[in-house]
Order: structure tokens, then sequence, then C-alpha cells
């Protein structure tokens, strides 16, 4: 990288100051702990000074349990004030297990009684809280009920990530598995007939909360694993509508995930073996200042804990063994702040074209251009949403990543 761009490229103060002027998006600092980070529920304003906030939930550290999701989704929908207590699922503490008869989450403490299971969760956050999220009617809050338990026992989550996980040894048995799952997704389709609009009652409703982690995560894991996309089949009119419904919603954006996490974390949970790429990014997405400042906001405030974990876990110490750390942390550190400036300024930033088959590709020992090119590579998949930032801010950076990277050589 030519010393011209290096001395361009602004200070992680001036990038924050320029984030936070373009998004209202913050986190809560979590300094020697796993994650780094943890959104601030967007009620918890509302909050009077010096009062115990009510809710109280136990989550999985990487912020991508299914069933976690369910509770942070209804709790932003009905706007209800709540902190997080991250749990590894791995190594759970002993005060966690000692406290928690099943040794799951989510659990969680609402107004200091323990509930466990997302579903039980979901019914006593109705129960306490207001903003209904169960129709008024009396007969239709009955079907709601009714449907929430289907939800839990119909089986269609559990044969589509059957589907989804099946190896492709036994091309007899992925058929199989796949007439099952859509069969489930008929009488999904058929059930969101009974009601006008798009959602499974006439409004929106904790039946929607219910069934949106599992269906977003097959409908973005599917293509990749077996082939088999819901999106767009016409065979599933209602369940693709049912699905932009729940993607509109400014709750669903701050719980979700991005494909690219959807795809990456089965992949290294469950040995899910791809048999085609992972999807493109979406530029509808990628371009919007709001995910970019996010993005960037992200990055210049947890910039310090992003080198750290690229330097452990990267392989960047192993191949620079023979110089000293510092030279790579200053590459890493640079080039980090391209991406954030980049994802600030697009176009207007300088970056490092041309380099290959010119003088400028002999750099010197370490090569500050490979270095960055690793620390970025490790870095567009290491992000995980929501943990680190949300599904459109890790869009908008993994595309800010890519356009760097295909400019470094």
């Amino acid at each position: 990288m030519s010393r011209d761009i290096a001395s361009s490229v602004s200070s992680w103060e001036l990038l924050q100051e320029i984030a936070r002027n373009n998004t209202s998006t913050r986190r809560v600092r979590r300094l020697g702990k796993s994650p780094s980070t943890a959104p601030i529920p967007s009620s918890v304003h509302k909050m009077p000074p010096d009062v115990v906030v009510p809710v109280l939930l136990y989550r999985d550290k990487n912020s991508w349990c299914p069933f976690c999701e369910r509770v942070w989704f209804a709790l932003e929908e009905k706007q209800i004030p709540f902190e997080t207590e991250f749990i590894d699922l791995a190594n759970k503490p002993k005060w966690f297990t000692n406290l928690v008869p099943t040794a799951l989450v989510p659990t969680a403490k609402i107004k200091g009684k323990l509930v466990y299971e997302s579903k039980e969760i979901l019914l006593q956050l109705e129960e306490h809280f207001g903003k209904t999220l169960l129709p008024k009617q009396r007969e239709e809050q009955t079907v709601a009920r009714s449907w929430i338990e289907e939800a839990e026992t119909n089986g269609l989550p559990a044969a589509g990530y059957k589907f989804l996980l099946q190896r492709h040894d036994n091309p007899d048995e992925v058929a199989n598995n796949q007439a099952t799952f859509v069969a489930k997704l008929d009488e999904l389709e058929q059930t969101l007939a009974k009601y006008p609009g798009v959602y499974f009652l006439s409004t929106f409703s904790l039946v929607d909360i219910m069934y949106s982690p599992h269906l977003d995560r097959l409908a973005s894991c599917l293509p990749v694993y077996q082939g088999f996309s819901i999106r767009n089949h016409p065979r599933f009119p209602r369940i693709n509508a049912w699905l932009d419904a729940i993607y509109e919603r400014p709750a669903y954006h701050r719980v979700k995930s991005d494909a690219i996490t959807n795809n990456l974390m089965f992949c290294r949970l469950w040995g899910a073996e791809p048999i085609a790429n992972l999807p493109p990014l979406d530029p509808t997405v990628s371009t919007k200042l709001e995910y970019r400042a996010e993005a960037a906001e992200r990055l210049s405030d947890n910039y310090e804990a992003a080198i750290s974990d690229i330097l452990k876990n990267s392989g960047i110490k192993a191949l620079f063994s023979s110089v000293g750390v510092s030279a790579v942390e200053d590459a890493i550190d640079l080039h980090l702040r391209l991406v954030a400036a980049y994802l600030l300024h697009g176009d207007k930033v300088l970056l490092p074209w041309g380099k290959v088959g010119t003088k400028r590709a002999l750099e010197p020992f370490p090569s500050p251009s490979a270095v960055g090119a690793i620390a970025l590579a490790y870095v567009r998949n290491r992000i995980c949403a929501p943990r680190d930032m949300s599904a459109g801010a890790a869009t908008a950076f993994r595309a800010a990543v890519d356009k760097v990277l295909a400019s470094l050589y």
C-alpha cells in the first residue's frame, strides 16, 4: 500500500465520530467478556432512572440460537426493557446449571421469576406486559394458542433441519427427507390461507414469532446445502409473502442473522456439507448508509478486540513469526481503518489499485498487503450477525471488505 494512501486514512477517533453522526445504533462494551459487545434494547431509554429492568434473558453467547431469537424478537416487538446474560453453551458456568434445572437457553427471569423454554417465556411476557401479540377477539385468540402449540409439535422445523443436514451419499434418503419437508411446507401454506393478510392470523402475533427463526434459517441455507429454495418457489407463494412481511419488521432487523452467518454456522457447528457456494451479498442492503455507518461504528468501537482476534486465530502470527508483532499489528490496523473509511465514504476513498506487475508489487517484509489480505479474508467471515452487528450491517461490512480485498494486488 502506498504511503500516500496510508497517510490519508483517517484515525479511529475520526472514523467513529463520522459513523456515529450517521447511525443511532449503539452497543454496550463488555470488557474481557465474550461477546465483547451487546445490543442495547430499543426500549431501554423508556426506563426511569434507578428502576430495576423487569426481564433478564439468559441466552447463547453467539446470539444465534433460534429459540433465544424468538424471545428477543418478542421483547423488541413488545418494547419491553431487558438485560442479557450470555451463556457459553460449550462450557456452561456452574452458577447457571445450578440456577436453571434444564440447563438450557433461553431462560428468563421475569419480574424475579425464572421461566424456561421459549414458548413459555413468550406466554409469560404476554401475561405480564402490554402491547399484546395475541388477537383480541376470543375465538381467534383460541386459534392462536392452538397454533402456538402446533409450532412446537407439528414437526416442520425438525423435518427441515433433517433435510438440510442430510449427507449426500444416499440420494434416496435425501429425496425422502425433501418430500417430507415439502409436505410440511404444503401444510403451512394452507394454514397461512386461513386468515386474510400475510400473517398467520389477521395481524402479526406470537404465532409468527414461533416460526420466524426456523423458516429464516431454512430459507437461507437449503439452497447451499441441498440445492432447494423456499424463496420465490411457485409452490409456496403465501410462505414467501409471509417471509417478506417478517423481514420488513424493524424488530426483526434487530434480531435476525444474515444469510452468510446462517450458512457458516450450520457448517461450523453441525458439519453440514455444502453443494453450492454462499449466496451473493444483496446490494440493496450493502449500499444503505444506515447499515454502512453501523458497520463502521461497530468496527471503530471494537477494533482493538478485532485486531487481537485476528492475531490469535487467523494464522498471521505464525506466517510472520520472524518479525516483530508491532509491524503486523500496524498493517492490520491500517487495513481495518481502510474498510471503515470505505464504508463511510464509498468510492471517494482511494484504494490501492494496480499493484500486480508493477514495481509496487515488491513490498518490504512483512508485506503490509499480504498481512491485510489475510486479516480481511479472516474477519469477513468471522463476524457473526447479530452478535457483532445487525444483519444489514454485516452485509455492508462484508461488501466493503470484498471491495478493499480486490484492490490490494
